[in-house]
């Protein structure tokens, strides 16, 4: 069984993922495929749609509209005042349309003139009654609009109309009226599946989508049973895989989830990502700047930046921060930065900037918080003043947890081979445990793309068990003194603990003589060739003479 397991509501997925295949269509049919507006109505129509069912779905427990046998049609005919008190009675997270915002509604009138703006006045007022609850925010608290319509997007006004109809009716032929009983497994997969196509590098940091095998690994082995009323925090969180594993594991009533990312198209993907899986409490927390410039979740009295019960982090490794480099070099950054500030390089490209993000999260941790952060492989070893630092203060304040070294190619964007270290400042460690995982998984492509490395069902039960109890497996996962760590420089690679085992045979004086004999022979024939090829070099270098051209010829043998 691989982490691609059988899930439950295998068909709602299936139809899940047609749906979104439809979205992809109408767009391919308007010359939009791959475009970089694609993305965005594509998010658009998707989130419409479920925060369309969603609502429906939460109106129909209500007692006023528990056996009408037209949903839309009974809502309609409610008049304003008694709608906005029904409208109380709403889980929280539901978001409030009204009756000619939704999907029945626009299908009814897709055939009318002017119809791309109709579908667009529907998102953008749908956007506005929800501004308060569904909107992220700039670094300056400004709110990021939930919707900004669509139609826009098509260049020729003419084809606008029948653009939009052609979404309303995809839209229109599904429902996610069963997708509400499942859980956060569901829709992690349509999550992925649906940004699959728009997960690449943009903009200085990128967005990152880590796999579902890695935040699983990182939730189950950071997270203990019981945890309540608990901050997650990620300051480089992409698309939000991390935290929203940490938060089910954790369970989303029982955590709030603080986010920043400087890329506008992460942040949006994350207020999906939170949407989908009913963390809507955390929307506000969800914030567009640059998190080592500028980090905007601070303390209560505003003077130092905020500490958070548990951190999840795989920032980006290499980036272009030499805008910034100096400032963040200088003394206001100094308490944050405290190992030091990678210099410019030749390839400004290149510049380490995951070196920052861990000391900014080793800053933002609780007195007794945890943290869990995906780093270069390399960054265990490399003996740099920076990275040595690092890891210096992990071992020397008690704070290392263990380390996990990933196969490679566990990422489907990047061949660079990660390792997860685990923080816990809870209580003083003085030891960690080391594990190589790094010659677990399969191979092999995936959905026809690059190749990836997959860790089956087994494989992540067995880090996920050794790390949490601690055990030594040969081979596999050593615990590491702190003392030892200290003398092999701060080293966290788990190789350089293992033991080394010598195996012993049993054998009768006859069978010793023979293996002696044996190898006495071969070691014989050995030395006799190394003889031979040594006089036929020295042979070679006989025949050689100076010619008057003053350089060395070969003598003919005529």
């Amino acid at each position: 069984m691989t982490e691609k397991s059988h899930l439950p509501g295998t068909d709602i997925l299936a139809d899940t993922k047609a749906m979104i295949d439809g979205l992809r269509s109408v767009c391919a049919s308007a010359g939009l495929a791959n475009d970089s507006s694609e993305y965005k109505i594509i998010t658009e129509a998707f989130l419409y749609k479920f925060l369309n069912d969603k609502f429906l779905h939460e109106l129909r427990k209500l007692d006023a509209f528990a056996d009408v046998s037209n949903l839309e049609q009974a809502y309609a005919d409610v008049d304003e005042a008694e709608r906005e008190l029904l409208l109380l009675e709403l889980a929280d997270g539901t978001a409030y349309l009204r009756p000619e915002y939704l999907i029945s509604h626009l299908f009814n009138r897709k055939d009318t003139q002017g119809f791309a703006d109709t579908f667009d006045n529907a998102l953008k007022g749908i956007a506005d009654d929800n501004l308060d609850v569904f909107s992220v925010q700039t670094g300056q608290g400004q709110p990021i609009r939930l919707f900004n319509g669509v139609s826009r997007f098509i260049v020729e006004e003419g084809k606008r109309d029948n653009f939009c109809a052609q979404l309303v009716t995809k839209l229109a032929a599904f429902s996610f009226e069963r997708a509400f009983a499942q859980k956060y497994d569901f829709f992690a997969a349509v999550f992925e599946y649906l940004i699959d196509n728009y997960n690449k590098d943009s903009g200085t940091y990128g967005e990152y989508f880590t796999p579902h095998s890695i935040a699983a690994i990182i939730a189950r082995i950071l997270v203990p049973d019981g945890v309540r009323d608990v901050t997650v925090y990620d300051p480089a969180a992409g698309t939000g895989t991390l935290v929203l594993a940490a938060a089910h594991r954790i369970g989303e009533g029982n955590c709030t989830i603080y986010t920043q990312d400087r890329s506008q198209k992460a942040n949006e993907f994350m207020r999906l990502n939170l949407i989908l899986n009913n963390l809507v409490h955390s929307l506000p927390h969800v914030v567009h700047d640059d998190t080592l410039e500028n980090p905007r979740h601070l303390s209560p009295n505003g003077t130092s930046i905020r500490q958070f019960d548990y951190i999840v982090s795989n920032p980006p490794f290499k980036a272009d921060f030499s805008d910034t480099r100096d400032k963040l070099a200088g003394s206001a950054y100094r308490k944050r930065f405290w190992a030091g500030v990678p210099n410019i390089t030749s390839k400004p490209e290149k510049m380490e900037i995951y070196l920052m993000f861990l000391q900014h999260i080793v800053a933002s941790m609780k007195p007794n918080g945890h943290a869990a952060m995906v780093v270069p492989t390399g960054f265990l070893t490399a003996k740099g003043k920076i990275p040595l630092a690092i890891r210096t203060r992990m071992v020397d304040e008690g704070m290392l947890r263990g380390v996990v070294s990933m196969p490679s190619n566990i990422f489907a964007n990047t061949g660079t081979n990660v390792s997860i270290i685990f923080l816990d400042a809870s209580k003083k460690h003085d030891r960690a445990l080391l594990m190589d995982a790094s010659k677990l998984g399969e191979k092999r492509k995936a959905d026809g793309k690059n190749q990836r490395t997959y860790l089956s069902y087994e494989e992540i039960e067995r880090i996920v068990d050794a790390f949490n109890a601690a055990e030594e497996q040969d081979d596999f996962s050593v615990l590491a003194s702190y003392d030892d760590i200290a003398a092999k420089k701060y080293s966290l690679s788990a190789g350089q603990y293992f033991e080394v085992k010598i195996d012993y045979v049993d054998l009768t004086p006859e069978e010793f003589d023979a293996k002696l004999s044996e190898h006495t022979a071969s070691l014989q024939e050995m030395f006799a060739e190394g003889e031979r090829l040594q006089q036929s070099i020295l042979d070679q270098l006989g025949t050689l003479r100076f010619n008057d051209k003053g350089s060395a010829e070969e003598a003919s043998h005529e």
